[in-house]
């Protein structure tokens, strides 16, 4: 482990045997912070700018400790590409031993017995379905893994998974008559028996949960997890920590039992009590209102009406699991859709037990110190509703406790990584949203270990950063087209090839709606298509112009011509009208703190180093990167945004940066065309 650092350096394997590889001294820094922590059962928190390679750095001493090691991905498409490409690489060039699994939750496997079933019932709601079925029959015998990524006829948002895949809810486990065969089961073994095994995000969670309700767990014993976009980490906890009634979980139980009761739903007593599912559902949408929003709790809970319909869906609910108990000690399946029916009736308790009550006052000004702490709630009741569908969150204020007490019962390294994690070179937010500030650590000794590693691009030569002036405050009623008309001459300099980012939907509508026919490129609207798509017709057209909301702010990766240009049109500050953002700030306010410095701040500047992340993908690309929201220069706050971006040049001048486009469109258009 005390040559880790070589390995990666000018004489090392890599640069032998890995086509493309440069050596990057913050790589090897990287990596000997890892091997040490790893070593010592750390905890590191490292910041690695784009371009240093820090799976490789996290890879190298991971697959050398002779431990066990744990590597957590935020996307499944992140998870892949480790498992495609990376490990590979890293695994020629050091001719490691160690033997390596890939885990994904149980809904990218294939269930056999629900496929089967799916086969016997033969109700298909579209002709796409029927082929993408087909698809799905086709490719079964020559699988290994089971996992439907493999089937490329079959989308991820197709509505075929969801009847092809298991749930930890309606999973029968051992009394299936698959079990033996079991896709899920099979590469949870390979997961026990592997030195690395390779997950996401959502089953480190789901597995931490498991552990804390003491049903066991989904993961082998490591000695060291190593968290990469660790970034997704703190709010992904908060919604794992937390609990939901969605009405969609109602429409599949019913669906389900259907299946289950097969021609027996027909009886007077099944058709009852389950006839009573849907319409208890369609009730209590309505009395949410009309209105498609998300909102807290208390802007609906003082009405009686309410009260009654959450009270008629748990009565639903409860009928339902007794019908079910009477039959579950015969057939596993009952067994199943009644903890499903309980669990539904458990989660609905907070909501039914504060409808009806008087909403309580959010102003604790009035109120002692001690007084408005002790009245600070520990979760957050909320609700989203939908043209047709609601759902019904319960989430704590942070995960902070919670995960803090994980990493205290089950000591090992934890090496925390993504390109934002840092404030200014301060770690405090993110390390304080996962309790790791107050973790319990021998005397002496520190919490964690921290390292900011800034990226090996040359921001300085290949980046501009431009900061309109004229533009009205980004409250006003006319910002968004007042962005658009700014933005017109650097996308014609540009030659289209650029990104335009919203903080919401609302704008974004605006633009695409200020853009049509004024573009002579290809104009792309987040929605028109699903995500992966639009990028590839991002990627083949060379010349479109991209428009796209929160998602389009991290996890796109666009290398090379086809994107010389990023517009962002506001900082992108939490709504503080959002139910989970607005107790969060209540709840600061009350301890005597700063909301806006505490999390307000921080989290928008995470969010910009995010978006601004989009423009510069290689060593070779260049391009203009042009923030709109006038309060970088207005506001004080302003200084702790720039300081925390890549060391781009500044300029105020539409001039210079429609001058700087035009120069590197010259040079890059050999290449684009």
């Amino acid at each position: 482990m005390t040559d880790v650092a070589d390995l990666l350096g000018p004489h090392g394997p890599f640069a032998a045997s890995v086509p493309g590889f440069s050596p990057r001294e913050a790589q090897r820094r990287m990596a000997r912070a890892v091997a040490d922590a790893i070593a010592e059962r750390r905890v590191l928190l490292c910041e690695a700018g784009t371009g240093i390679g820090k799976t490789f750095a996290y890879l190298v001493p991971a697959l050398l400790s002779g431990r066990r090691v744990i590597v957590s991905t935020g996307t499944r498409h992140l998870q892949d590409q480790v498992q495609q490409h990376d490990l590979p690489a890293v695994r020629r060039a050091l001719g490691a031993p160690a033997s390596v699994a890939v885990l994904k939750g149980r809904s990218n496997y294939l269930c056999l017995h629900r496929y089967e079933g799916l086969e016997r019932d033969g109700r298909l709601a579209q002709r796409a379905q029927v082929a993408e079925l087909e698809a799905v029959r086709s490719w079964l015998p020559t699988t290994a893994s089971g996992d439907l990524a493999e089937v490329a006829a079959l989308g991820d948002d197709s509505p075929l998974v969801p009847r092809l895949t298991s749930t930890s809810e309606n999973c029968l486990g051992t009394k299936c008559d698959q079990y033996a065969e079991c896709f899920v089961v099979k590469a949870r073994k390979r997961a026990q028996e592997a030195d690395l095994v390779v997950i996401n995000h959502h089953l480190l969670l789901a597995d931490l949960v498991l552990k804390e309700r003491g049903f066991g767990e989904l993961l082998p014993a490591a000695d060291a997890i190593v968290v990469d976009e660790a970034h997704q980490l703190p709010d992904l906890a908060t919604q794992f920590f937390g609990t939901s009634v969605a009405s969609r979980q109602v429409t599949v139980l019913h669906d389900d039992a259907l299946a289950a009761f097969g021609a027996d739903a027909t009886e007077v007593g099944v058709a009852r009590v389950l006839g009573a599912l849907e319409p208890a559902v369609r009730t209590l949408r309505l009395a949410l209102g009309a209105e498609v929003r998300r909102a807290g709790w208390d802007a609906v809970a003082a009405g009686p009406e309410l009260h009654d319909a959450l009270d008629g869906l748990a009565t639903a609910l409860g009928g339902f699991a007794s019908l079910c108990a009477a039959r579950s000690e015969a057939e596993r399946e009952f067994e199943v859709l009644q903890g499903r029916a309980t669990a539904l009736v458990e989660a609905l308790a907070p909501f039914l037990a504060a409808a009806g009550k008087p909403v309580a006052r959010d102003d604790a000004d009035d109120l002692s110190s001690a007084e408005a702490s002790a009245a600070v709630p520990e979760q957050v009741l909320w609700f989203e509703c939908f043209a047709r569908a609601f759902v019904l969150h319960a989430t704590p204020l942070d995960a902070a406790e919670r995960f803090r007490s994980h990493l205290e019962a089950h000591p090992q390294a934890w090496i925390f990584t993504s390109a934002t994690l840092a404030v200014g070179e301060r770690f405090t937010h993110f390390a304080e949203r996962l309790g790791l500030a107050s973790r319990a650590v021998d005397d002496g000794d520190e919490a964690y270990d921290a390292l900011a590693l800034a990226s090996p691009y040359d921001y300085a030569h290949n980046a501009l950063l431009h900061l309109p002036t004229g533009l009205p405050d980004p409250d006003s009623p006319g910002y968004t087209e007042a962005v658009v008309r700014a933005a017109l001459p650097l996308l014609a300099a540009s030659r289209g090839r650029a990104f335009v980012l919203f903080t919401s939907h609302r704008a974004l509508q605006a633009a695409a709606a200020a853009l049509a026919g004024r573009l002579p490129h290809p104009l792309l609207v987040q929605g028109e298509m699903p995500r992966a798509r639009l990028i590839e017709r991002f990627r083949a057209a060379g010349d479109a112009v991209l428009l796209g909301t929160s998602s389009f702010w991290e996890g796109v990766d666009v290398k090379g011509p086809a994107l010389s240009l990023v517009v962002i049109d506001k900082l992108p500050f939490a709504s503080p009208g959002d139910p989970v953002m607005a107790a969060r700030i209540a709840a600061a306010r009350a301890r005597g703190g700063n909301p806006f410095g505490e999390l307000q701040l921080p989290q928008a500047v995470l969010a910009l180093k995010q978006g601004v992340g989009r423009l510069i993908r290689d060593a070779e690309d260049t391009g203009v990167m042009m923030l709109c929201d006038p309060r970088l220069k207005s506001r004080g706050y302003g200084r702790t945004f720039l300081a925390s971006l890549p060391p781009m040049r500044v300029t105020t001048d539409r001039a210079v940066a429609v001058e700087f486009l035009r120069t590197r469109t010259r040079l890059t258009a050999g290449v684009a065309s």
